[in-house]
């Protein structure tokens, strides 16, 4: 399987559509997947939006539970990897991150009167 490095810059702002979910490895038994370190690996559902273009959600997938993150919430996603995959007749990309972390903005200030 081949990694591709994205560059997050180009993507446009990120948004959270679903919080960290930890990933199932196994529906029947309920298993979480776990690293090779034995972490965790949680999704985060992420809502792009390149300039002006249509909204796409993506699944990115994390080791060990990213903190502070709200649906809505401005993400920073760092070193973001896609891996095509094929089983069968079923293909698709899967997305992978380093680290996914909420970006906090300050509420603008509004002007006060004389």
């Amino acid at each position: 399987m081949q990694s591709i490095p994205v560059d997050t810059a180009r993507l446009g702002v990120l948004r959270c559509a679903i919080t960290p979910e930890a990933k199932i490895s196994n529906f029947e038994t309920q298993e979480v997947k776990k690293d090779r370190d034995g972490n965790t690996i949680y999704t985060v559902a992420v809502m792009v939006r390149q300039d002006g273009r249509r909204i796409s959600v993506i699944e990115i997938a994390v080791a060990g539970e990213p903190k502070g993150i709200e649906e809505g919430q401005i993400l920073k996603v760092t070193g973001l990897t896609a891996f095509a995959w094929a089983m069968g007749d079923r293909h698709g990309i899967s997305f992978r991150a380093d680290a996914i972390t909420p970006i906090h903005t300050t509420p603008a200030k509004t002007g006060g009167g004389a």
